[in-house]
């Protein structure tokens, strides 16, 4: 299977299960949890999209020619910090309107994210061959706990 296939696959499976997600119908209670979480997601998503900029990335999971490596801002704490806010934010949907459909769309969700992020992962070290070190030391959707010295 070709790298622009796998790629295109991930891509539609992550918005299948968005689209999902949010069609399947249910009794919405948009309460505390769901607006926290929300509230993450947005802001996570900002301080992403200051850091790395549109026209820096895309939405498939192949560095973009002439992108630079960006490990600044929220890149410092997380590898994959989008894909961290996204979660987030199915998970304030899961919330609003809880059933079992949602909670496995989203497991499912985490789980194509992981397999996409580490294609992605595959392609950014053969790029900068300084992603390795970087990958060795900082979560992917989680920051990695660091001991005290």
């Amino acid at each position: 299977m070709s790298l622009s296939l796998r790629a295109s696959l991930w891509v539609a499976a992550q918005f299948a299960l968005i689209a999902l997600m949010l069609a399947w119908p249910g009794h919405w209670r948009i309460g505390l949890p769901a607006q926290l979480l929300g509230a993450a997601a947005l802001a996570l998503g900002a301080w992403v999209l200051s850091h790395n900029r549109p026209g820096n990335f895309r939405i498939r999971p192949q560095p973009k020619p002439g992108a630079r490596l960006v490990v600044g801002g929220p890149y410092h704490f997380v590898r994959h910090p989008m894909y961290s806010s996204l979660l987030l934010g199915m998970a304030a949907v899961a919330s609003a309107s809880p059933d079992l459909v949602r909670l496995a769309s989203w497991l499912a969700l985490w789980l194509v994210l992981l397999g996409k992020s580490s294609l992605e992962e595959r392609l950014l070290m053969q790029r900068w061959p300084e992603y390795a070190a970087y990958r060795a030391h900082t979560g992917r959707f989680l920051p990695r706990l660091r001991r005290a010295a």
